[in-house]
């Protein structure tokens, strides 16, 4: 697992077994996750942290990026049934977005919100009915309670509804006009404002039994906004989105590209701006998600701290507008030789989508040839568990035995996850000189000759036992994050002579 879902994972843990949620303003994220993760570890009948596993937490995300396919319904009046169509099948084979809808981080959840909103709004203002603006509080206070970054996508959804009545009004069409205009009343807005707050609020202070939870909520901005600009490890120019998703190839792996999308998404942004989108459509719709998705990119492209999921966002736009894109160019065609020619592109194409996504996630799920594994720990981490637990079971204590993790700027994630069956593990930052060494001692590289200093000096001359190598090869936490390991010889000898020969050794 990505050290950010074992990081998440641990909170819901505390959440699981005490009840309770207490925001983070520095760090984690909104409690959304935490809550809805609730659900398939209530009905799994997992009560404790140790309990639950990878399905418990990660088919949350799932959850939510299949409804992100199936909502597209929803508003298939409004984008056209055929444009619907290939932008459900696109977001199923996008490998970004099946990519992330196996993490268990907030990305997914906020997405799907904010096309809630997207949706509710829409229907609103075709309906007139007090319900959807309801829904859409409801989705708005759920983006918000998810994640810091929902105010870029509210406040693009709020300039993508001006620019659209604007455009609406240079073109005088009355109609248009009314339907947006209506959605813009400051009674609509109150209450929708209204109804997001109280679930916001529900939910920063886990219904109330942490009131602090609702200034965090608020004063939490400044963190964000001083970590944009100034955290090295994320900076990245402004094409850094853009390029990824146009052509990537790393060292010896394949070529990944979604260009399919973003090439089809220029067309149907074209073919909304200039009102020739599909005959069925809506076009002010249409020219609302433009605009939303190129503010979204302007903006996410301007902030120099980027992420390859953050992208995610912008993208579920940019697939809207392929759907749109496909459709006007099927419709276009009018000859049949033509329309297979376009045919023999947009299929392969997919395809190949299709292939990446697959590739992504079975065979190139923590290899760094895959754009969209980010910071992402090595396998390696199954082996040092592995020798962990083969230490553990020739130890009297067993998995109550004490081991020290050593890692620089608490960069032990997710090893918290995979040794939560363990008892009595020390996580440091550095080496603690005074304290005797544990059996089993991990630590950064960097560390090895204070470890080693430590495991020779800090026991009495009598007391001293021998520690050899816990790794026979070189391990690593990340790439270029050398880890070592040390064991006592004793417990590597209990192995050696075997199961009835380590029991004496115990006694």
């Amino acid at each position: 697992m990505h050290g950010d879902e074992a990081i998440h994972a641990d909170k819901f843990g505390m959440l699981l077994a005490d009840g309770i949620y207490k925001y983070d303003p520095y760090e984690y994220h909104g409690p959304t996750l935490n809550y809805f993760t609730l659900i398939p570890a209530w009905l799994a009948g997992q009560k404790t942290y140790q309990q639950i596993n990878e399905y418990t937490i990660r088919i949350v995300p799932v959850f939510f990026g299949i409804m992100l396919i199936l909502c597209v319904v929803l508003i298939a009046d409004g984008l056209g049934w055929s444009a619907a169509v290939f932008a459900a099948i696109l977001t199923a084979f996008s490998h970004a977005m099946v990519f992330y809808s196996r993490y268990y981080i907030q990305e997914m959840l906020l997405i799907f919100f904010t096309f809630g909103v997207i949706i509710c709004g829409y229907r609103y203002a075709k309906s007139k009915r007090p319900v959807w603006v309801i829904a859409a509080g409801v989705c708005l206070g759920l983006m918000h309670a998810t994640k810091e970054t929902f105010v870029i996508a509210a406040a693009a959804m709020a300039a993508a509804l001006m620019l659209t009545l604007a455009l609406a009004k240079r073109r005088q069409d009355d109609r248009a006009k009314g339907a947006i205009e209506s959605c813009c009343k400051v009674k609509v807005i109150l209450c929708g404002l209204l109804v997001a707050v109280m679930v916001s609020v529900f939910l920063f202070s886990c219904f109330f039994r942490n009131p602090h939870g609702i200034v965090d909520s608020v004063m939490t901005y400044k963190t964000y906004l001083n970590r944009a600009g100034h955290n090295e490890l994320h900076i990245h120019p402004w094409c850094y989105y853009l390029k990824m998703l146009l052509y990537t190839k790393i060292g010896p792996g394949p070529v990944w590209t979604e260009a399919i999308i973003l090439v089809l998404a220029v067309v149907g942004f074209f073919a909304a701006v200039v009102k020739r989108g599909p005959a069925d459509a809506d076009g002010n719709l249409l020219r609302f998600i433009a605009f939303y998705t190129l503010i979204m990119i302007v903006a996410y492209s301007a902030i120099r701290y980027k992420t390859p999921w953050c992208m995610l966002g912008f993208l579920h736009g940019l697939i809207l507008l392929a759907g749109v894109g496909t459709t006007v160019i099927l419709r276009a065609v009018k000859a049949r030789w033509y329309r297979t020619l376009v045919l023999t592109v947009l299929v392969p194409a997919v395809i190949h989508l299709a292939w990446q996504a697959y590739s992504g996630c079975y065979r190139y799920f923590d290899d760094h040839a895959n754009p969209y594994v980010y910071a992402h720990p090595t396998s390696d981490v199954f082996r040092v568990v592995r020798k962990i637990e083969e230490a553990a079971a020739m130890h009297a204590d067993g998995k109550k035995m004490y081991i020290e993790m050593i890692c620089p700027g608490n960069d032990c994630w997710p090893f918290p996850w995979y040794l939560r069956q363990f008892e009595n593990v020390g996580y440091f930052t550095e080496v603690d000189m005074t304290g005797m060494p544990a059996p089993v001692i991990i630590a950064f590289a960097s560390l090895e000759q204070q470890v080693l200093t430590k495991i020779w000096t800090v026991p009495p001359p009598g007391k001293r036992s021998l520690y050899v190598p816990l790794f026979d090869k070189y391990t690593e936490l990340r790439p270029t994050i050398e880890l070592r390991g040390y064991v006592m010889n004793d417990l590597l000898e209990g192995r050696l002579r075997g199961p009835d020969q380590s029991r004496e050794a115990k006694e």
